[in-house]
């Protein structure tokens, strides 16, 4: 199965916080292709977390919005998560950098239950 979320869906979750107004739209359609290419539903959420926080997609809510679409995505692929565990997870990301796909994978799997 592959990525489902599109990029208006997206802007759409951030609009619930800001206007959806893009910053670096092409760091965005970057993750949204590889999160296309790619089978594992982690690893997608992975490459847009990563752009939605490290290279501030949107120019507010950039935070809550990777946030919304950590928990967002995990629930349609029939998951909860551990609120708690999210939210030190994009605090983490932001304040290490952390940058690897792989990192990310490992942090999103103890997010989710």
């Amino acid at each position: 199965m592959t990525f489902a979320l599109t990029k208006k869906d997206i802007i759409a979750l951030n609009q619930q916080f800001d206007q959806g107004s893009l910053h670096n739209e092409a760091s965005l359609d970057f993750a949204i292709t590889y999160a296309r290419q790619t089978s594992n539903w982690q690893k997608a959420l992975a490459y847009l977390a990563r752009a939605i926080l490290l290279d501030h997609v949107f120019e507010e809510g950039n935070k809550r919005t990777a946030a919304l679409l950590i928990k967002t995505y995990a629930e349609y692929e029939g998951h909860a998560t551990f609120d708690d565990k999210v939210l030190e997870m994009v605090t983490k990301m932001i304040l290490k950098k952390v940058t690897s796909i792989r990192k990310i994978e490992e942090m999103l799997h103890d997010a989710i239950r």
